[in-house]
């Protein structure tokens, strides 16, 4: 019976250990695309600021652009510190960022427009874009979150945003060429070679 029980230990274990593993790659994993025509004009989308101002895509044409979902209590949190050196070293050269705060994870992102604005200045001294608190998944997800994650908008694929800090770059062409998820930093390659071109 103590035998048994031994393996049952180690055999869950090793089961809990995959399943982890497995987690983490899909946490790490991207997707780019080679440019493809849009189904629908990305730069006839638009958002508010954190602020509640319009922000018209549109001017977003001929910038690159990496927009990612964003939380204060995530694990993931600290990218803003990241996503804040990218913007200060390419934001210069027609390299944007919006950043989208959402609530739909975990319930990481809780606080009004003021407390959001107050952490990022505060912990992560952020000067990039913030937008308003939005969702990014289901029905109620955001016209901008619905042309990211569906082909039929997109023209490229279907994506599912499963986590905070999830990113997407769109080339100053309005075309979706890359989906990066949460565990990849905003310092990898890909995200660089991109802010830099």
């Amino acid at each position: 019976m103590r035998y048994d029980l031994h393996w049952i230990t180690i055999s869950g274990i090793l089961i809990f250990l995959a399943v982890g593993l497995s987690s983490w790659k899909l946490q790490q994993s991207s997707t780019t695309y080679a440019p493809q025509p849009a189904m629908e004009n990305f730069y006839d989308l638009s958002a508010s600021t954190l602020d509640g101002t319009p922000y018209e895509f549109s001017q977003l044409k001929g910038k690159r652009v990496l927009l990612v979902n964003t939380a204060s209590r995530c694990g993931y949190t600290p990218q803003y510190a990241d996503l804040e050196t990218l913007h200060k070293q390419y934001g210069s050269s027609g390299f944007v960022i919006l950043g989208f705060p959402c609530n739909q994870f975990g319930f990481q992102e809780p606080g009004s427009a003021g407390d959001i604005a107050t952490f990022c200045e505060k912990n992560y001294g952020v000067s990039f874009q913030i937008m308003e608190k939005v969702n990014v998944k289901g029905s109620e997800a955001h016209p901008v979150y619905k042309w990211l994650s569906e082909k039929a908008r997109n023209g490229v694929e279907d994506h599912k945003v499963g986590w905070n800090f999830h990113k997407f770059l769109v080339d100053e062409s309005g075309r979706l060429v890359a989906s990066l998820r949460s565990g990849v930093s905003p310092m990898d390659d890909t995200i660089v070679d991109f802010a830099k071109q």
